[in-house]
């Protein structure tokens, strides 16, 4: 089986076995901190899984780069935050810094490659995991200059890939998994998947918008392609005259998506809310008829899961990720090409009893899953590798079996 699982309640079970294997004290590496103005999914997962970690007795360290305006150290639900490095640098100087030996008094790794790789086989002398969310293949060319994109391209596809090929990867997604395969050319026995969980937050509630109300939720960067869903939107204007789009969030791509707005003259039915606390994001949800995602690469799709769990169903292209958030004709729709997107919008905004049944299905599929479960399952993972490292079997001792992939 590919998946790693646990129910709700092994976490307890995950530190007693990484003891076991003499992990006390885990490092984190990751890009951006969750405080970070580009936060987005990655930062919330990283984060979720270090604060049930620490929780539950072991003593966690999330080494990132720097916040402007915030302290080099903090401490956040129970583990130590360290920001040092500036946006870029924070690679090479986290690799250098662990190739000198300042990285230390830890017993094990995770390296959250985000793109960018922290090369840590180079350099890290002791058990590790390796989150890879999602390859960024074209992203690349999408943020940066010509030729930053193209080094960017080398070290993802051809220079990082054979350093790894000895290393325990995680990821979201069977779809994911594939694709990381496929594309790096890893082995398909080393990529096992993590799904994420879901915040109790997201529920049932409140009542629909009396409109039809379709909702986007993400940074506000290229590879959203919310310019799609606002002409997407537009083409239905005609067919649902009382139509809104919200999209929340906040990023670099804002002035690009105002213009758009201002030339199709839907001021008075999109909105940009900007980012939103919590609570209103809940809300969102929770009044919308449907939510949307035109992206063009994701590791799972954790803004169409938190509405799923609200009851509320998604259209969204048919990429790795989405195919294991969307249960498709279940959960919400996929479409092969962006351009299908107001077509299936309209299907489901159409009938209202597929969007009760829809949403009912989203409801049931997102209850499976909770970060105690993600959290769990990444912990037994890192003490399996922690086991092997030892010489001892995979599993052994540890109440649990890790099911390797491929297998």
């Amino acid at each position: 089986m590919s998946e790693v699982r646990s129910d709700g309640s092994g976490v307890a079970a995950a530190v007693s076995a990484a003891r076991s294997a003499g992990i006390e004290r885990v490092h984190f590496l990751a890009w951006r901190d969750l405080d970070d103005e580009e936060a987005g999914g990655s930062e919330l997962h990283a984060h979720r899984i270090a604060s049930l970690w620490a929780e539950n007795g072991l003593r966690v360290t999330m080494r990132t780069s720097r916040v402007s305006g915030l302290p080099a150290r903090a401490k956040r639900d129970g583990y130590e935050v360290v920001r040092k490095g500036g946006r870029y640098l924070v690679f090479p100087r986290s690799a250098m810094r662990g190739i000198a030996g300042g990285i230390r008094r830890r017993d094990a790794l995770v390296e959250i490659w985000n793109g960018m790789p922290f090369l840590s086989p180079l350099w890290a002398r002791c058990p590790r995991v390796v989150f890879l969310h999602h390859v960024h293949a074209e992203m690349w060319r999408m943020v940066l200059p010509k030729m930053l994109a193209s080094a960017g391209t080398r070290i993802e596809s051809r220079l990082a890939p054979p350093l790894y090929r000895s290393t325990r990867i995680l990821t979201l997604s069977e779809s994911s998994r594939e694709e990381i395969v496929g594309l790096l050319g890893m082995k398909l026995s080393q990529v096992s998947v993590v799904p994420p969980g879901v915040e109790p937050r997201f529920s049932p509630g409140g009542k629909r918008a009396p409109y039809p109300l379709v909702v986007a939720v993400g940074r506000l960067v290229p590879v959203k392609r919310f310019g799609v869903l606002i002409q997407a939107a537009a083409t239905l204007r005609d067919r649902y005259p009382g139509l809104r789009l919200a999209i929340a969030g906040e990023g670099y791509e804002r002035p690009v998506l105002e213009e758009q707005v201002r030339c199709l003259d839907a001021g008075s039915w999109v909105e940009l809310t900007g980012h939103l606390p919590d609570s209103e994001v809940v809300d969102l949800y929770r009044s919308a008829w449907v939510v949307a995602s035109a992206s063009q690469r994701e590791g799972w799709g954790m803004t169409i899961t938190e509405a799923a769990a609200c009851g509320t169903p998604a259209v969204a292209t048919d990429i790795a990720g989405h195919r294991d958030s969307i249960v498709h004709g279940k959960t919400g729709l996929l479409v092969d090409e962006p351009s299908a997107i107001a077509g299936a919008l309209d299907i489901i905004l159409g009938d209202p009893a597929l969007r009760e049944r829809l949403g009912r299905d989203a409801q049931a599929q997102a209850a499976k899953l909770t970060w105690e479960a993600t959290a769990a399952g990444a912990l037994f993972a890192l003490a399996a590798e922690a086991a092997k490292a030892n010489g001892e079997p995979v599993g052994s001792g540890f109440g649990h079996r890790l099911p390797v992939a491929g297998a």
